[in-house]
């Protein structure tokens, strides 16, 4: 599975919409979306704050 279908399936576990994931990472709606519909990738500094707020490892958020 790759990252763009992870971090909607991991958003929607934690019951957080684009913009709520997206104030908290510090960046916009629509960046999420991008993220999502691989448009762009998110800085190893976000993935990092990923990992945290879904407990899980940045390797499971990187690794296909």
């Amino acid at each position: 599975m790759r990252f763009s279908e992870k971090l909607p399936k991991l958003r929607k576990n934690n019951n957080l919409s684009q913009e709520q994931l997206a104030e908290q990472l510090g960046v916009s709606r629509q960046a999420v979306s991008k993220w999502e519909s691989e448009q762009s990738t998110p800085d190893i500094e976000k993935i990092i704050i990923m990992s945290e707020l879904f407990e899980v490892t940045t390797d499971y958020i990187l690794k296909g």
